[in-house]
């Protein structure tokens, strides 16, 4: 099964049609429609909104493989909406010269420390 032929499955188990789909990832129903008639797939920069979109992770969408109970690699990366608060966090973060990160993480730390404050 290619990646497309996982796209156009899980459109089916969650009901969306193509054009949902085209909406909510910004991807023209056009390109959508040449993945099923050409069996292409996505580019390698539609992957992870895709996966946002479909509530799949790129694991599962490039394989075929959900990473389940104990078996496996847990992930050690995130997706990250970057309009949430923790996306507007990275972005500062990313943002900031070293010093400042250090800084950062030691206040973190001393305020993970304080009892009661989690």
């Amino acid at each position: 099964m290619t990646i497309s032929d996982r796209i156009f499955e899980k459109l089916r188990q969650v009901n969306m049609t193509q054009k949902e789909f085209s909406e909510q990832t910004g991807i023209s129903q056009s390109t959508i429609s040449e993945w099923k008639s050409k069996r292409t797939n996505p580019t390698s920069e539609k992957i992870m909104l895709i996966c946002k979109v479909l509530d799949v992770t790129p694991e599962w969408l490039l394989s075929g493989i959900e990473n389940t109970g104990e078996r496996g690699n847990n992930a050690s990366w995130y997706v990250i909406d970057k309009e949430t608060d923790m996306g507007i966090l990275i972005k500062n973060y990313h943002e900031m010269s070293e010093k400042q990160r250090d800084r950062l993480i030691g206040y973190m730390e001393a305020l993970m420390a304080m009892p009661g404050e989690k």
